[in-house]
């Protein structure tokens, strides 16, 4: 998600907004104008508060990009100096605008607590959103996300949906990802992801080719992936295989992914963009799906000694650089 475009987005919509609305090749002037100079377009509270948080994730983002140089000690020894700096940014913005939703939400993340209390200050705050603006429902528009205002409390509600899962609330996090889709049919957010994993741990086969076909069946690492957990929890061992060889042929080193997961830093405030089964994508897929992995605890044992999967895991390691 391109934060800054965002944050130019918001400027322009608030100055049309004020003028009384623009037709469509005057705003898209607008627009340039916002891009050169967004500072002398900042007059709420609100944007100066999402133009801070900007500015503090692209720090994040650009501090993580050395990461993979660093052992385990420099690297532990930088995050916590970076989140640490990101709860003074936090802390600014909040004061900055108190009523900001991504102000609040991003706060909530960068405190970097353990699942059950992320959820309980989540949830806290989604109490509060809605007993200040009312429900999250879809515009006349007919997707939530074509209203740049209300983006923050999406992002809030969705950020639920994944501390949910990564709290094993399987029901909880479905229930809270389709009220996101239900709101925003388009998913920029990608709930679809989170309810994916949700079904397959709820063993729930209708519910997840249900949610596969509302998307065209266009299929990602996160419906791979859980296909194999599905199959696998309701032990229909060849649909099973047959899932987990599909995962293993269509995600770049998924096997690798799998049984060698990756460290993925919090989410500021949205999972990052990955192309469509590309190994980056599938690291996040199995990160997401660790609770239930491990509320599995055999299944990868299985998965090493289905076929060709362990070896070709371990080449592409070798292929890569990645230990072993």
């Amino acid at each position: 998600m391109n934060l800054h475009e965002e944050l130019m987005e918001r400027l322009a919509r608030r100055r049309s907004n004020k003028l009384g609305g623009l037709s469509p090749a005057a705003y898209a002037e607008l627009l340039l104008s916002v891009r050169e100079n967004p500072q002398d377009y900042v007059d709420d509270a609100s944007d100066q508060a999402f133009f801070l948080l900007v500015q503090a994730a692209e720090r994040v983002f650009a501090s993580r990009r050395d990461d993979e140089f660093r052992d385990d000690e420099q690297f532990m020894q930088e995050r916590s100096r970076r989140m640490e700096r990101l709860r003074r940014d936090c802390a600014e913005a909040l004061a900055t605008a108190p009523e900001s939703a991504h102000a609040r939400l991003f706060s909530v993340l960068a405190a970097d607590n353990e699942p059950d209390d992320q959820l309980d200050a989540l949830l806290e705050l989604d109490r509060a959103l809605a007993a200040e603006r009312g429900p999250l429902t879809a515009p006349e528009s007919g997707d939530a996300w074509h209203d740049v205002f209300l983006r923050g409390r999406m992002r809030v509600t969705a950020a639920i949906s994944r501390t949910c899962l990564d709290s094993a609330r399987y029901r909880m996090s479905n229930e809270h990802g389709q009220a996101l889709l239900a709101a925003s049919p388009s998913d920029p957010l990608g709930a679809r992801h989170t309810c994916a994993l949700c079904l397959a741990r709820l063993e729930d086969e209708e519910g997840f080719e249900a949610l596969d076909a509302r998307f065209g069946r266009r299929g990602d690492s996160w419906q791979q992936l859980g296909r194999v957990l599905l199959f696998y929890k309701l032990g229909r061992m060849p649909a099973a295989r047959r899932a987990l060889a599909g995962f293993d042929q269509l995600c770049e080193g998924g096997g690798y992914a799998l049984l060698r997961p990756i460290m993925v830093d919090t989410y500021l405030p949205d999972r990052p963009s990955a192309e469509p089964y590309s190994f980056e994508e599938v690291t996040l897929a199995v990160h997401e799906a660790d609770p239930i992995i491990c509320d599995v605890p055999d299944l990868c044992t299985w998965a090493s000694g289905q076929g060709d999967f362990a070896e070709h895991a371990r080449a592409f390691a070798e292929r890569n650089g990645f230990g072993w």
